[in-house]
């Protein structure tokens, strides 16, 4: 048994009941995080999907393909090519073929997107602010190294492959 401290009352749960609990605040905080993103960033003419893509496309480091923003974003490929097409329509993006593979093209930000990625970045550091700001440092060091952990259960890999590729070194 486990004694936890949720919200003002102490309630006593099993491993199995704290799991759960876990899972469960764990979806519920990244949705409503994105739901409060989302309806700052609404007056703004920007939808969740949009200011993801275009956060996430900001975010990524060499040429972005419609693949690799996709696999970003955590969304199918043809979702994704559905909201290029929307935000290149609307002269936020560019995609360009890559030399030597037809299949794929490079999307790129253009200068009409910089104040909107602007906004999106002040909302959503603000909002970190205010969230974070009474949470001790060590507190959300440990959330870190959870979540970590849980990343990468799912994505299949184990943790000291994450400490090797920290390191330079590369697994199998």
């Amino acid at each position: 048994m486990a004694i936890h401290k949720l919200g003002n009352g102490i309630v006593i749960m099993s491993r199995r009941k704290m799991h759960e609990a876990f899972g469960i605040h764990l979806g519920q905080v990244a949705r409503l995080w994105r739901a409060e993103i989302d309806r700052r960033l609404s007056p703004h003419g920007l939808t969740e999907a949009q200011w993801l893509t275009l956060l996430h496309l900001s975010r990524l480091a060499g040429p972005a393909t419609q693949k690799r923003l996709a696999a970003a974003a955590g969304v199918q490929e043809p979702t994704m090519a559905r909201m290029l097409d929307r935000l290149e329509a609307d002269g936020l993006v560019t995609r360009s073929p890559i030399e030597g593979d037809r299949r794929s093209k490079s999307v790129c930000l253009t200068a009409k997107a910089a104040p909107g990625l602007d906004r999106i970045r002040k909302v959503t550091e603000a909002l970190r602010e205010e969230l974070l700001a009474d949470i001790e440092d060590a507190d959300i060091d440990t959330c870190l190294r959870v979540l970590g952990r849980l990343a990468d259960k799912l994505h299949g890999a184990t943790p000291g492959d994450r400490r090797a590729e920290k390191n330079g070194k590369k697994t199998a």
